[in-house]
């Protein structure tokens, strides 16, 4: 190993480390961008190559702001503290039926605006209603927190892990769900029922029903509406194998400005409420996976990918679980960028890289370190005054995670 290669290495890993860990408290983005600002200064990497590498994650960043155009939206028009309040409603006093129906909001919310929506804007919501139901908090949260991984790969659009995952070109619509439709179903459903059981002890007892909904504002149904266009948009793309980052933007920006018409609001207060950071934090990520390709390190995954296509199957299953154990190491944005270019050097099978997809969208949902999904829920229930720590998660994402990745990673297998 020569001396620029170990120092790549070592800048590489403490960026990240740092992204997951933020020492200071300093935000996640600055610590991806010092990275790569010092893989710049040290001349570990070219800015050409930098900017070729910033420029990859394009159709990333058009999504992320889509999303987060609309997640915000809907968040300050109330249709997500709506929805929570709604569900305390129809519990009916039952603390089961309450986790249930949160259960499967995050189901909707994940599927049609991304997990970060369901993370972000759906927590504090269903904390609120948690305590407005005088209900325990944290089994309501943690649903929130795995849900928004496991699923994460009911459409393309769930998780923009699956954008970096095939490299912004994703599977036709048929295809997508001829690989996934049965692996979602079993990750969701392991997931309950092992979440359930890892927190039947809070989740006895009942809770109130007679809380206050304040009726839907005429902003917040056309912020429904909005999402609901988008997500039938996104769908239509996906099916004709098109790019999602463009249109998620346009549908984005267009309902955001369409709200604010009809509740008579500022599009640019609205917009200063976005988490605008993830953009550089992203940025910084792709720069640091180019460094690490540069040094020969996707070479050597790419080669044991290689030898794993020899056996699809077994390859799929080795494969898939050791990139959901290494999401919790890494983050599974840089791993999931990692498994994406040596997929690109190798043209791994098809089933290959559908395992590679489950383990990186399924595995976060072990630790707090694993996603910036789950980060984001941390920070938003920290905020609530509400915290879990390292082992707190790990407890029970030892419970939920591999049994619902092996199940999910068994029945990708089922069908072929």
């Amino acid at each position: 190993m020569t001396i620029a290669t170990g120092a790549t290495w070592a800048i590489c890993a403490a960026a990240t480390a740092a992204v997951i860990a933020r020492p200071l408290r300093w935000p996640e983005a600055i610590w991806a961008v010092l990275g790569a600002a010092l893989l710049l200064l040290f001349g570990l990497m070219p800015v050409s190559a930098a900017l070729g590498a910033v420029a990859k994650g394009t159709d990333v960043y058009l999504f992320l702001i889509g999303m987060m155009l609309l997640s915000e939206t809907a968040r300050e028009q109330g249709l997500f503290d709506w929805i929570a309040a709604t569900a305390v409603i129809h519990a009916g006093g039952s603390t089961v039926r309450l986790f249930l129906l949160v259960y499967l909001s995050g189901i909707v919310t994940t599927s049609f605006l991304s997990n970060d929506a369901t993370a972000v804007v759906l927590t504090p919501a269903v904390y609120a209603a948690a305590r407005r139901a005088k209900a325990d908090p944290l089994p309501l949260l943690f649903a929130c927190a795995l849900i928004a991984n496991a699923a994460s790969f009911v459409l393309p659009i769930s998780n923009p892990a699956n954008l970096v995952l095939y490299g912004g070109t994703m599977p036709s619509l048929g295809r997508w769900f001829g690989s996934f439709a049965l692996p979602s179903l079993a990750a969701i459903v392991v997931t309950y029922w092992a979440l359930r059981w890892a927190e039947r002890d809070r989740l006895s007892g009942v809770c109130e029903s007679a809380v206050e909904r304040d009726p839907l504002s005429t902003g917040g149904k056309a912020a429904f509406v909005g999402i609901a266009a988008t997500a039938l948009l996104l769908i239509a793309m996906s099916a004709l194998d098109l790019p999602l980052g463009l249109p998620t933007c346009l549908a984005g920006l267009t309902t955001t400005l369409l709200v604010c018409a009809f509740a008579r609001r500022s599009p640019i207060a609205l917009a200063q409420s976005v988490s605008w950071s993830v953009l550089p934090l992203v940025a910084g990520l792709f720069v640091l996976v180019e460094a690490l390709v540069r040094t020969g390190v996707i070479a050597q995954v790419a080669g044991a990918l290689r030898v794993a296509a020899a056996h699809p199957a077994q390859g799929a299953a080795l494969s898939g679980t050791i990139l959901a154990f290494a999401s919790n190491l890494m983050n599974n944005l840089p791993a999931g960028l990692i498994a994406s270019t040596a997929v690109g050097q190798t043209h791994s099978p098809r089933l290959i890289v559908d395992g590679l997809l489950i383990g990186v969208d399924l595995g976060p949902n072990l630790s707090i370190t694993g996603s910036l999904a789950t980060i984001l829920w941390l920070q938003a229930i920290r905020r609530e005054g509400e915290d879990v720590g390292f082992w707190r998660f790990l407890k029970v994402g030892m419970v939920t995670m591999p049994p619902a990745l092996a199940a999910a990673l068994g029945a990708r297998l089922l069908v072929g």
